[in-house]
């Protein structure tokens, strides 16, 4: 994400999420789970990717409700073609989690009493406008079994036309 949207999604996920479930800052997940063997080999086509293409346009477009938790959802076509391109390239090595197409959000909560979910989203909802979001490039990390670790990340550097 560009750098102010981090700051106020991190902002949001440091006052709501649960600080023992808060391990990394806030992202928008592409993938759940890549096997460690391919690292490498995503880290080739995630190079490439990037010198190649412009940040994809992006748009919050609500927020909404996880049961227990909040999330604001994303529209961004030109992120969902970056999406399915790297798909493409790990066919057969994906999740079945992974293989099917995701719904692009922030989650900014999760994991809380229903309730307080509830009560989060009707505060975040009240002044909530759709917007532009940007987003400037991918990361892989590593799960631990705690906090995540960093991969590498690379930003996108295409020009647009």
């Amino acid at each position: 994400m560009g750098a102010a949207d981090q700051r106020y999604f991190d902002h949001l996920r440091a006052a709501h999420f649960p600080p023992e479930r808060n391990y990394l800052a806030a992202h928008i997940t592409l993938f759940h789970q890549l096997p460690p063997s391919a690292l490498g080999e995503l880290e080739g086509l995630i190079r490439r990717i990037a010198a190649d293409t412009p940040p994809p346009a992006a748009r919050l477009r609500e927020l909404y409700s996880l049961g227990k938790g909040v999330a604001y959802r994303i529209d961004s076509p030109d992120l969902l073609a970056i999406r399915a391109r790297i798909a493409d390239h790990f066919t057969g090595m994906l999740t079945a989690q992974d293989q099917g197409t995701p719904r692009l959000h922030i989650t900014v909560q999760n994991k809380v009493a229903p309730s307080d979910a509830r009560a989060l989203l009707t505060e975040l909802a009240a002044d909530f406008v759709p917007r532009p979001l940007a987003i400037t490039g991918l990361a892989a990390h590593h799960y631990r079994g705690g906090p995540w670790e960093a991969a590498f990340a690379r930003n996108f550097r295409g020009a647009r036309t």
